[in-house]
């Protein structure tokens, strides 16, 4: 059993288990209405991992009705990066297409014809590199599960995220753990040792402190026990 907080709370933090994050998912869908589940989260800290499995829990039974839309399809290309100059700290707020983002999920939540597929892009990490129309999200799912770092950020396009998801979940990675998963998936994509350090000095850590000082926008905290 883990220690789960909920921002601004003066009580004790509630003990939930993972049977009580799934319960909580699949009990946001109402009045036939599509939801969207948002875990945030800095760099590294288990999002995806998180995200993944409760996708996975809840569609264990066979039906799909729970879809998988990651932030990070809207990386913007190296191309466009390097055209504006921020190709050297990409995965900054504003190595995103923000706006993009928010127009996705405000058409996954505002709904789409009986039988209308929505696609949404993904990242490639062999090429390190967005892809188009690789994610399809079918006109029966109930439940979008997205995560990314900047749900919770409250400047530019970003502010139109967090009205658009029924709830914002917080992963509370342990750090050191964290750094050292940075540093391993920048090397297993084909960086020195060397490199993926200063990669994660130099601009992930950076990105981690802004994201880190959203947490309290999160309507729920999962402690580093789950996130493993």
């Amino acid at each position: 059993m883990a220690e789960y907080g909920f921002p601004g709370d003066t009580l004790c933090c509630v003990a939930l288990t993972f049977d009580d994050l799934l319960r909580r998912a699949r009990a946001l869908p109402r009045d036939g209405r599509r939801a969207i589940l948002g875990i945030a989260g800095s760099p590294g800290a288990g999002k995806s991992t998180l995200a993944q499995r409760l996708v996975r829990e809840l569609n264990g039974t066979g039906e799909r009705w729970v879809a998988y839309v990651p932030m990070d399809g809207f990386h913007l290309a190296d191309a466009e990066l390097e055209r504006l100059g921020r190709r050297d700290r990409k995965g900054a707020p504003d190595t995103f297409d923000s706006a993009g983002y928010a127009a996705l999920l405000r058409r996954l939540r505002d709904g789409t014809e009986a039988d209308e597929v929505v696609y949404a892009p993904a990242f490639e990490r062999e090429l390190e590199q967005p892809l188009a129309g690789a994610i399809p999200v079918d006109p029966d799912a109930r439940l979008v599960v997205t995560e990314g770092n900047y749900l919770l950020l409250d400047t530019g396009a970003w502010t139109r995220v967090r009205p658009l998801l029924d709830e914002v979940w917080f992963c509370a990675a342990d750090e050191e753990r964290r750094v050292r998963r940075l540093i391993a998936r920048h090397e297993r994509f084909g960086k020195s040792h060397e490199e993926a350090v200063a990669w994660v000095e130099r601009s992930d850590e950076r990105n981690a402190a802004l994201v880190a000082a959203t947490r309290d926008r999160a309507d729920l905290v999962v402690p580093a026990e789950e996130l493993t």
